[in-house]
Order: C-alpha cells, then sequence, then structure tokens
C-alpha cells in the first residue's frame, strides 16, 4: 500500500477531529489568512441542462449569496438544453448584472464543471464555489461555509442524509469505497455539489484532468485529502429535486462507474509518478 505525504502540516501532522456522523470531519493542513471581504472575488459556478422548472427560483435564491463584490459572479453554464432554461437564463440576466451565461461548453455535466471551474481561474475569481442547479442544495448553508474561507483552503459538504433516495445514497458509499480501496483516501462524501475552494487549489488540480472528464469534483476531493491540503468536510441537508427530470439516471451512473474505475486507476498512476513512487 502507498501513500502520500504532503510539506506543511500543522504541528507537523494532518489535523483529525470528529467521525462520519459529526458535522466537523476531517481537517488538513495549516490555517491560512485571506484579504478582507471587501476584497474577495467570488465566483457560484452552476452546471444546467434542462433546468427550466427550477433555474428562475434556483437563480433568485442564490444571487444575493455574491455580496456586494461588483466583480463577483453567478456562472451557469448551460450548453444542449432542449427546454426553456437558456431563454429564462437571457430574461434572467436582465434582472441580474452579474449573472454570466456559458453555452459553448459541453453536454455533459462533469465538462460543464471543468469548463466553469476554468472561466473563475481565467475570469479573476478569488473563491469558487460550485452547487448544482437543481434545487436540492440550501443557498441558506452558504453562509456556515463563507465565515470558515479563511480557515482552510477549501469546504466540501458531506451529505449525512439524503433527500433523493437510497440508490443513490448506496451509489456514494460505494463511491468512497473505492476510493480508499484504490488511492487510500478516505473521505464521508467525494462528490457533494456544495463546495467552496480557493481558486488557486483548483487550478493546483484541475489541469491533471481531461476537459471531458465525467467526475471532476471526486478527483479534486481524492486530491485534496491525499496530498494533505488544508480542507474542512462540514455537513449539509440534500433535498429531493425541485422539478424536472435527472438528466444522470442509475443507468448513467452505472456506465459512468465502470469507465470511472479505468480512470481512477490512470490517474493513480500519474500521481505517484508525480510524487516519486514506482
Amino acid at each position: 500500500m502507498w501513500h502520500f505525504a504532503r510539506l506543511c502540516f500543522k504541528s507537523g501532522k494532518p489535523i483529525l477531529t470528529g467521525n462520519l456522523f459529526s458535522r466537523h470531519y476531517l481537517i488538513y493542513g495549516c490555517t491560512t489568512k485571506g484579504k478582507s471581504k471587501d476584497m474577495e472575488i467570488l465566483h457560484i459556478v452552476m452546471p444546467a441542462y434542462n433546468e427550466e422548472a427550477n433555474i428562475e427560483k434556483v437563480i433568485d435564491s442564490w444571487y444575493p449569496n455574491l455580496g456586494d463584490n461588483k466583480n463577483s459572479r453567478l456562472v451557469i453554464a448551460d450548453s444542449g438544453s432542449t427546454d426553456r432554461t437558456h431563454q429564462i437564463l437571457c430574461e434572467l440576466k436582465e434582472k441580474y448584472s452579474r449573472l454570466v451565461i456559458l453555452t459553448d461548453t459541453k453536454k455533459q455535466h462533469g465538462p460543464k464543471v471543468i469548463a466553469l471551474y476554468n472561466y473563475a481561474i481565467k475570469n479573476g475569481a478569488e473563491y469558487i464555489f460550485q452547487t448544482d442547479s437543481d434545487g436540492q442544495t440550501n443557498p441558506d448553508e452558504f453562509a456556515d461555509f463563507w465565515e470558515k474561507r479563511k480557515k482552510h483552503d477549501a469546504i466540501i459538504g458531506m451529505r449525512l442524509t439524503r433527500g433523493d433516495g437510497k440508490a443513490r445514497w448506496l451509489v456514494e458509499r460505494v463511491l468512497c469505497m473505492l476510493l480508499k480501496f484504490i488511492f487510500n483516501v478516505k473521505v464521508p462524501d467525494a462528490n457533494a455539489p456544495f463546495r467552496l475552494m480557493k481558486t488557486e487549489l483548483v487550478e493546483k488540480y484541475l489541469y491533471r484532468l481531461p476537459a471531458d472528464y465525467n467526475l471532476p469534483n471526486v478527483m479534486l476531493t481524492t486530491y485534496f485529502v491525499a496530498f494533505m491540503e488544508n480542507v474542512e468536510f462540514l455537513s449539509i441537508s440534500f433535498k429531493p429535486r425541485q422539478g424536472g427530470v435527472n438528466s444522470i439516471n442509475l443507468l448513467k451512473i452505472v456506465k459512468i462507474g465502470w469507465s470511472a474505475i479505468k480512470d481512477f486507476y490512470r490517474l493513480k498512476k500519474k500521481m505517484k509518478r508525480d510524487i516519486g513512487l514506482s
């Protein structure tokens, strides 16, 4: 079994608090300091696909979290929608001057997330917050994450209870077990679409992933923990989808899963090469 090391730890060791059932699960690395709130640029980024039933309410509820910084943005990647999602977004743009719509990304969820991260990196964001546009996450819980931004380089949501069914809970459990088996990384939730990250941290690892990779959040979580970055997992609520139909059904999940296993081993080899392990 091989493992990863990091150059900087607090007191020479990773910090471990709580357990899978506590609000605070894992904290690694060193406490960091940031700029004053007025100087910080936040990009809230969301992929969207056929979300006409949800998108207006989601934008209305998340937009206030941008705060007062005129350079902060709410960025939606909407490529391939066949319903009224894009039309609704264009109407909302008249109301919200800091709303940005990306239409030149790939249709799939994972590549959209990667495109959104790259947009934030290239356009001066200091913090990136990623969530989805289906109404399953609670914008009121963002404040808890934002308050911790000076202490951690990434704060990632963990869904201790899920409103989207036992099947998806089981998929997430299997995924976490795979990460433990393949990467020797233990995480409570690898793929939660509720994460606040310093842009420099995302940029540090995003280049490792191809632009069409299906599970970028899973691998970013894996990199952060494997390389002992300063990350905390914080519990969040997770509601049932508020409207429309999920474009990623269980059959697609199984197909993505089989492909992911091969990708995990390929990415593991690259990680080992990067740190000089055979």
